[in-house]
């Protein structure tokens, strides 16, 4: 499981007192709402301190959950990478800046834009608990994202859950700014059929403006996952805390948070040999695993017991995560 960090939680508990549980549980449920509409909203969602409060609960861990998630699959294939200098756009209360600087130390300087003034104020608030130094001496840009000015230039740049908030006119204009000048563009969706049109439309902008796809694609071809019939979605599987189960009406101690990336460069990262698109199943003796393969297709593989400790290593890999392993020096017994 992805949690938050310790830091994290012990300061997002304090806010969630300040407020009582059934005002946090009603604009929950606008939260909510809002999200299942799927459509941009007329205005920031997040106008008040207990709307922020909510969505911090919420949301927060889930889109740590899964920007620390595609963190780990870009460090696996990108392990030179460790950037100093971090811009998150449309960062909310911040949890992109939470998970860059958990899973890289080597960040500096860190600057989060964001139009909702009570989400600045709470993720201001929440940084100034961080262990992390990047993390609490953050820079908070109160604006909207205009691709009239110049474009952030960062060694990471994150766009996680925007999107789809975003006119869809304006999208491609977003991206085509974003890319312009940074090492490392993450962009994340929800895992739903509309969010992973979205991945796939930036997907295919970001390959003509000629920067190089580094996750989760092991290849730069053309998408070979049908179109209308399937699409590409990873999980992310984090603990809820008491107060998310309220404030949720759910009864399980965990929760899977679905979501559609695409990570690109302008250098010429290694790419996954392989990516896992469903969980693995494992009927008696054997691992059977769907991937999306560097020769740009998809491609059903089945690792037996008699594999020895490809069967091993079969057994741990995950959805999302790459097979065969980087390092497959491992020995097959057929």
């Amino acid at each position: 499981m992805s949690a938050l960090p310790n830091d994290l939680t012990s300061a997002l508990d304090g806010v969630l007192t300040r407020f009582p549980r059934p005002v946090l549980g009603r604009s929950v449920e606008r939260l909510i709402g809002h999200y299942r509409e799927g459509t941009p909203p007329a205005r920031p969602i997040l106008g008040s301190d207990v709307d922020v409060a909510a969505y911090a609960c919420y949301r927060m861990p889930a889109t740590y959950a899964a920007v620390r998630s595609v963190f780990d699959q870009v460090s696996t294939v990108a392990p030179g990478f460790a950037p100093r200098t971090h811009v998150d756009v449309g960062g909310g209360t911040g949890a992109d800046v939470w998970a860059a600087a958990d899973a890289w130390p080597s960040l500096a300087d860190v600057t989060v834009l964001e139009q909702s003034a009570p989400a600045i104020a709470l993720g201001r608030r929440l940084a100034e608990s961080a262990a992390s130094t990047a993390v609490r001496r953050s820079t908070w840009t109160h604006g909207v994202i205009d691709t009239s000015v110049d474009s952030p230039a960062a060694d990471l740049i994150t766009l996680s859950y925007v999107l789809g908030e975003l006119a869809e006119r304006d999208r491609a204009d977003v991206v085509r700014w974003l890319s312009r000048r940074t090492g490392m563009l993450v962009i994340i969706e929800p895992g739903t059929p509309a969010g992973y049109e979205r991945i796939a439309a930036a997907r295919d902008l970001l390959r003509d403006l000629g920067l190089r796809l580094v996750a989760p694609c092991p290849h730069e071809g053309a998408c070979p996952i049908p179109r209308g019939r399937d699409w590409c979605h990873f999980s992310a599987r984090l603990p809820r805390s008491s107060a998310h189960r309220h404030l949720k009406d759910g009864a399980l101690s965990f929760e899977d948070e679905k979501f559609s990336y695409i990570v690109a460069s302008p250098h010429d990262w290694r790419r996954a040999a392989g990516r896992v698109l469903r969980h693995p199943r494992k009927p008696r003796g054997q691992v059977a695993l769907r991937l999306c393969s560097d020769d740009g297709t998809l491609a059903d593989v089945t690792v037996s017991r008699r594999q020895g400790a490809r069967y091993r290593a079969a057994r741990d890999v995950r959805w999302g995560g790459e097979w065969p392993p980087a390092d497959d020096d491992l020995i097959d017994l057929d």
